[in-house]
């Protein structure tokens, strides 16, 4: 089994390089609970080049703008159909911040108006590892005020042939997660284990 890369995706518009040291911190807990073997380095490619389609797991977020280019739209509706997996986080936590609507946009333009559907809480993302009987678990960044000031109960995907394919997470699980993972031992509960449940699902679905 090839080692599990995690592959962070640079597009043109907005901010792509949040949430630094996230991917350092998931990739140590994945080690710490899986037996996937694992590249300790997050690799960086840009949608518009053809290293996309060499990784089953890619990573998008930011805050601002998603505008992709017509390469880059290209790119990422031929990633997905032929089996890719993105998670897209919006740092923004904001249901209405220009990252989600520009995202959404892009989304309805690349795959139609209804691709992107509410997925629910009992689908197998949520116990393919950890069980997570609720849904997606909050962040502390839902309940400190910024943003709407709003709990999302629920993520989005566009599911091609039965799996998700683009799984799209208002609830900022980037910025909950972007710490060094040695402080992982002050929190009560783990809360990168829902991002083994994302990638596990990635890899297996």
């Amino acid at each position: 089994m090839k080692p599990f890369i995690f592959t962070r995706l640079q597009y043109t518009s907005g901010d792509w390089d949040t949430d630094q040291r996230m991917p350092s911190n998931l990739l140590h807990s994945l080690v710490e609970y899986t037996t996937i073997p694992v590249d300790q380095k997050e690799k960086v490619v840009q949608l518009s080049t053809p290293d996309l389609f060499k990784s089953p797991f890619c990573y998008l977020s930011g805050h601002k703008l998603v505008e992709f280019s017509a390469q880059e739209r290209e790119h990422f509706k031929r990633y997905v159909q032929n089996g890719g997996f993105v998670f897209v986080d919006d740092c923004n936590h904001d249901i209405d911040a220009l990252f989600a609507r520009s995202f959404e946009q892009e989304m309805a333009r690349t795959f139609g108006p209804k691709a992107l559907q509410k997925i629910p809480n009992n689908h197998p993302l949520y116990t393919c590892f950890f069980k997570f009987e609720e849904g997606p678990p909050t962040t502390s960044f839902e309940l400190n005020g910024w943003g709407d000031d709003l709990v999302h109960d629920y993520l989005k995907a566009i599911t091609i042939n039965g799996r998700i394919a683009v799984l799209y997470s208002n609830k900022d699980y980037g910025c909950e997660w972007d710490y060094d993972f040695r402080n992982k031992r002050f929190l009560a509960e783990d809360n990168t284990k829902f991002g083994i449940n994302i990638i596990t699902y990635a890899l297996t679905a």
